[in-house]
């Protein structure tokens, strides 16, 4: 199985179809969107009917309409989630506390953390976790370009995680 991983589209939907085209050309089964989409505008394209789509609520996304749309389509976890794909367990957080990034690392009950809020592409092993920040649109100091990630549940560890840059 295949997942793409997104965060901080920030109503880009430039950024976003770039996004939905790369995971429906990998033929992701399931993409997951670790918050901070905005306005429930740019959350549409995810629907889509190559993949299942789930979110978290990012410290940005200040329009409460966003739960109900991507509800229409997909799943809203709301301020944090966990779900069990194919075998593999993952937490899926905004990340605007490092603390508890690093608790949800350290707990011992996921394979993987996906994450954003930083906008900085990050795959590292912490604890019995894999962090995984896919990135997101190029602020100063993180990336100087969008990014986005998928997981290969055929792999294990930082080797399933793939990079790709867009836009």
């Amino acid at each position: 199985m295949h997942i793409g991983i997104v965060s901080d589209t920030h109503d880009n939907l430039d950024h976003v179809q770039q996004a939905v085209s790369l995971f429906e050309a990998e033929g992701v089964d399931h993409v997951i969107h670790c918050g901070d989409i905005i306005a429930p505008f740019s959350a549409t394209p995810f629907d889509s009917d190559s993949f299942d789509f789930v979110a978290v609520r990012g410290n940005n996304d200040g329009e409460w309409a966003l739960s109900n749309v991507v509800d229409d389509f997909g799943s809203y976890l709301g301020e944090s989630g966990d779900l069990t794909l194919d075998g593999v367990d993952i937490a899926v957080y905004h990340g605007t506390s490092e603390q508890l990034r690093e608790g949800l690392a350290d707990s011992g009950d996921y394979d993987y953390v996906f994450h954003g809020h930083t906008h900085e592409r990050t795959v590292d092993t912490h604890g019995d976790a894999v962090r995984v920040n896919p990135g997101g649109l190029p602020i100063p100091g993180a990336d100087n370009a969008f990014h986005v990630a998928t997981l290969d549940t055929e792999l294990s560890g930082e080797d399933a995680i793939t990079h790709h840059e867009l836009g």
